[in-house]
């Protein structure tokens, strides 16, 4: 019993000190990936699994919505990034980034993207 009122002590001040905005490298979801249209769904789905199988915790979002919608309701979830599919990223195949903190990434390679949350986790941003 005192362990586990310990425990919620230690989660409740976490809570508190980033207002629910956890840091990308604690938070349970990284990251969303966003399809636009239906035809995306394989290309998000490609790219989701490439971001599981490089060890993030990746979740996708393939309902028939529209993209304003989807954004909305994972940044008010406060989801650290959202990837964003669309033809242009489907054409390059890339990804278009959003952080929660409002920065646009634009268009990066998978790589890319994946290199530099490595960095932004050991850093412990």
């Amino acid at each position: 019993r005192a362990i586990l009122g310990s425990l919620e002590r230690f989660i409740g001040i976490l809570i508190e000190q980033h207002a629910g905005t956890f840091p990308v490298w604690l938070s349970p979801i990284q990251m969303v990936v966003l399809n636009i249209a239906d035809r995306h769904a394989e290309y998000a789905t490609n790219v989701s699994r490439e971001l599981e199988k490089q060890g993030f915790r990746a979740k996708i979002d393939l309902r028939n919505e529209k993209i304003g919608f989807k954004i909305r309701e994972h940044s008010m979830q406060r989801i650290p990034y959202l990837i964003i599919i669309g033809d242009k990223e489907l054409e390059d195949q890339a990804i278009t980034v959003r952080s929660q903190k409002g920065e646009d990434l634009g268009g990066l390679a998978i790589n890319d993207f994946t290199q530099r949350l490595r960095q932004e986790i050991a850093d412990k941003k």
